[in-house]
């Protein structure tokens, strides 16, 4: 199981006519999450002519959209079509204007939103997320180096070793790769170390 996200915080801006579009994006996990975004956007942009957003989560499948005053379908649709598009969830986009005179018609309209939401998520770096099992094992210390480079060697990796009468290693692994790394463990230790799963969590793929 995958999804993808962004990475960071980002903004990117242009100018379209005259007009100064600001595209604004942040990974979030929650609708109260991606509304104080979008709240925080407004109070420091609160003298712009528009804010337009949408925002879309895994929780629910929930998306959410506003023209803010544009044209109905010429902004908040173009910018939820980014994520759509880019199969991007657990994000928001906040796509500022300051109008500068020049009207863009409904077209010029689409083109300068979508254009905005997509320079943001650019620079937010999209980012592959995966389903992964937490798992641990017990190991002496003659174990340790062995298994120390093997568990990335099989695609896993450690997040915490523990230094007691034995050595405790905590680490994260894709499901799929468990039949590689139980033979290798096996052909490393005799058979003497077996690791367990337990539980399971999202991490960032690469």
């Amino acid at each position: 199981m995958e999804y993808t996200t962004l990475k960071q915080e980002a903004k990117a801006e242009f100018i379209e006519k005259r007009s100064r579009f600001i595209g604004h994006c942040k990974p979030v996990s929650s609708e109260e999450q991606a509304l104080a975004f979008i709240s925080a956007i407004k109070s420091k942009h609160w003298d712009a002519t528009h804010n337009v957003y949408a925002y879309s989560l895994r929780e629910g499948q929930t998306f959410r959209f506003s023209d803010d005053g544009e044209p109905q379908g010429t902004a908040g649709i173009p910018v939820l079509d980014v994520l759509r598009k880019g199969g991007i969830t657990d994000a928001v986009i906040v796509v500022t204007r300051y109008f500068g005179g020049i009207m863009l018609g409904a077209g010029g309209l689409v083109r300068a939103y979508s254009h905005g939401a997509a320079i943001a998520v650019d620079q937010g770096q999209p980012l592959n997320m995966v389903l992964c099992a937490l798992c641990s094992l017990t190991c002496d210390y003659n174990q340790y180096g062995r298994l120390q480079a093997l568990i990335p060697q099989c695609g896993g990796v450690i997040e915490n070793a523990k230094f007691e009468a034995d050595v405790e290693l905590d680490f994260h692994m894709q499901e799929a790769d468990f039949p590689r790394f139980k033979k290798e463990l096996a052909e490393a230790t005799n058979g003497s170390v077996e690791f367990k799963a337990v539980g399971e969590r999202f991490f960032a793929n690469g």
